[in-house]
């Protein structure tokens, strides 16, 4: 079996105790492979995982969603790469800033806001564009930060005048028949993240707290989704899924493939890269702080999804983060390997 050894990685992440149970999918062709196995659940009880539970995606709402919209709205020109935040967002003063330096996080936005957790979602978002910088990494580094989503989830939001994630909601969500994925999930069918001194256990409610203050005004984070939703997006952008009104074209798919940034930092439009180790070929690559985590290759048409739950109990859970790159490392090796006959 082609995939076998990252499936074995796969699921020694629940064998080992390292997550409570994970839903993964691997698409090879037409073929998809899907499994579910161990808890959703361990405290304060026990509870096991089952198919179609939601999942706090984290930042694969970043590409999932404000990213798809951004290229849409390059494809129908009312943005284009050299657009200044400072046109759509007069708040931030900086003229310098370009949605291309959102989308690859080369912005160099920096800073520190006291008390940030306890603004209203007014005092943040002004907050957000009035006390950062562009520190010394402008253009220069590429630095992941959620901010530059937010301000391209309030660009858009300038642009049609509806909030980021009623946006996605109507333009991607919908489209693509990704009939569960929401912003707002029954609490008895989203899998519980992390046990917080602050929040108790959070099940059901984002869990990034910039995205749980902004509520539907945040494209950074917050949407929920199953397993099978999940699977819909990656189909679509592999060319595999044929809807009606898809919210972008194949071209726009197709140009993440490349490194946008000017001096080959390794970054696409909003998606990281990984490579192929042989023949360097890119691959579209995103995570999710709660656990998640996407791998494209459109050229041999493979996929790979892994949702979990990593933080709960708890969000000091470092070993993930290395086991999650030795996943991706041994995907890359199998994705190299001939299809058997």
């Amino acid at each position: 079996m082609r995939f076998e050894q990252t499936i074995r990685q796969i699921e020694a992440l629940v064998d080992e105790g390292i997550v409570p149970g994970v839903s993964y999918a691997i698409i090879e062709g037409p073929e998809v492979m899907t499994n579910v196995i161990g808890q959703a659940e361990l405290v304060p009880q026990k509870v096991p995982l089952k198919a179609d539970q939601l999942y706090d995606l984290a930042s694969l709402t970043k590409v999932i969603g404000t990213t798809t919209i951004v290229l849409r709205l390059l494809e129908k020109g009312r943005l284009s790469l050299r657009t200044k935040v400072h046109s759509l967002l007069p708040a931030f003063k900086d003229r310098r800033v370009t949605v291309l330096h959102l989308l690859t996080h080369t912005s160099g936005l920096t800073g520190y806001i006291p008390n940030r957790n306890q603004l209203s979602a007014a005092e943040l978002k002004t907050a957000l564009l009035t006390q950062l910088t562009v520190g010394p990494n402008f253009g220069e580094k590429v630095v992941y930060t959620d901010i530059g989503m937010l301000y391209l989830g309030w660009m858009i939001e300038a642009i049609y005048q509806k909030p980021i994630q009623d946006l996605i909601q109507e333009l991607v969500l919908t489209p693509l028949g990704m009939q569960a994925s929401t912003f707002n999930p029954d609490k008895s069918l989203a899998v519980p993240t992390e046990l917080s001194a602050e929040r108790g256990l959070i099940q059901g409610t984002v869990h990034d707290p910039k995205s749980a203050i902004l509520q539907n005004h945040s494209g950074a984070a917050g949407l929920f989704a199953p397993l099978k939703d999940v699977v819909r997006f990656a189909q679509f952008q592999l060319g595999q899924l044929k809807v009606d009104q898809p919210p972008i074209s194949q071209a726009s798919v197709k140009s993440l493939y490349r490194d946008w940034t000017p001096k080959h930092l390794g970054r696409s439009l909003g998606w990281d890269l990984r490579f192929e180790p042989q023949e360097h070929q890119p691959l579209i690559y995103h995570t999710g702080f709660t656990g998640t985590f996407m791998l494209l290759d459109r050229k041999r048409q493979t996929g790979l999804i892994v949702l979990s739950n990593r933080i709960h109990p708890t969000a000091d859970n470092p070993v993930f983060l290395e086991r999650r790159d030795a996943i991706v490392a041994q995907f890359l090796a199998d994705n190299h390997l001939e299809t058997k006959a």
